[in-house]
């Protein structure tokens, strides 16, 4: 151990600052029981990024919306397909209107 290894900051998770969490079993039980939950739910998978690892949105036909992480785009589409639903990626299509309108109508509701 170096002499400053032990002053590093360490996240709520143990993992050394700047180490992206991986997914975990509770992430899929989230979106599984979220998806099971809602209708019209469409999948939005979001690229791994220097700061997160690849995520999934998951939007409902009202707009409501989730996300966690998920292993990888392949990951996702196999989520997606054992459950019938689409899976599109954001960096190709941009995520759709109703999520934005969601969003802003919580905004307005709480302010």
């Amino acid at each position: 151990m170096g002499l400053f290894d032990s002053l590093r900051r360490r996240g709520k998770d143990g993992q050394k600052a700047g180490t992206l969490r991986k997914a975990t079993s509770s992430d899929t039980r989230h979106l599984e029981e979220w998806a099971a939950s809602r209708h019209g739910v469409e999948a939005y998978v979001e690229p791994r990024t220097a700061v997160t690892e690849t995520t999934v949105v998951l939007v409902a036909h009202d707009g409501e919306w989730t996300r966690r992480r998920i292993e990888s785009l392949e990951a996702a589409q196999a989520f997606g397909k054992k459950r019938q639903m689409p899976v599109y990626e954001v960096a190709r299509v941009g995520y759709p209107k109703r999520m934005r309108e969601y969003t802003e109508r919580q905004k307005r509701a709480k302010g």
